[in-house]
């Protein structure tokens, strides 16, 4: 009966890929395999690094379909991609060699995106990630720990430096979380890495809170990685 009424649903009101734009499949199997996961997932390096850039793993590359499911689950509510991206960033943590406990951090949105949006994107994918990861026997949670403390800029026209003086300063831990940020190994999440800027101002504030990053997962990373996929994590330590 399920299978009959998605059938007939498809029909009335059809439903494309998020990613290719297939017809009658919300996210076609080329473009979940696109996502990747644990087998997939590999190091990534902005150029420039900044400097106080934790590890980052990226689950798959980042390419027009793969950009296209992040902005229909993030600017255009199709909420029901939340389950894939979550297991693509799931894999991303699974293949940085972290063990439970781990503390999945989303980094924060801006309070006028979320309300504009209607949902907060990266949030909600990591509760997801850390809902599979539980499945897969990893003991994990999600908490928004950090906030904005001032509005930013719009990013989209900035480099590396730029956005590092624009985001400078403007995070921090949300009130009540130091404890929470220091009972586990944090994994901050985001859904693409650029330049890196935000993860580096995030993990500052993490670490600031007397937290410590064990690095940060992303759906998507360059699509020409500097380093091999097997390359071993290097020391880190945010400053």
């Amino acid at each position: 009966m399920r299978g009959w009424w998605q059938e007939i649903t498809g029909l009335v009101l059809p439903v494309d890929c998020a990613g290719c734009g297939r017809p009658r499949t919300e996210l076609c199997e080329r473009c979940q395999g696109l996502l990747g996961g644990a087998a997939s997932a590999r190091r990534v390096r902005p150029a420039p690094e900044p400097h106080g850039l934790p590890p980052v793993w990226a689950a798959g590359r980042y390419g027009d379909e793969v950009r296209a499911v992040v902005l229909a689950h993030k600017e255009r509510g199709a909420l029901g991609l939340v389950g894939p991206l979550g297991a693509a960033l799931a894999g991303a943590v699974r293949r940085m060699g972290a063990d439970g406990p781990l503390l999945l951090v989303p980094v924060p949105s801006a309070r006028r995106a979320v309300a504009q949006r209607g949902h907060d994107a990266t949030a909600r994918m990591a509760r997801a990630a850390a809902r599979e990861l539980r499945r897969q026997g990893v003991p994990a949670r999600a908490a928004g720990a950090l906030r904005l403390l001032r509005p930013v800029a719009d990013q989209t026209a900035l480099g590396g430096a730029g956005r590092l003086v624009n985001l400078s300063g403007a995070m921090a831990v949300a009130g009540g979380s130091g404890r929470l940020l220091r009972a586990a190994p944090v994994v901050l999440v985001d859904d693409l890495m650029t330049t890196g800027s935000s993860l580096t101002v995030a993990a500052r504030a993490v670490c600031a809170a007397g937290g410590r990053v064990a690095g940060a997962a992303v759906v998507a990373g360059p699509r020409d990685p500097e380093v091999h996929p097997d390359a071993r994590p290097r020391r880190w330590r945010a400053r």
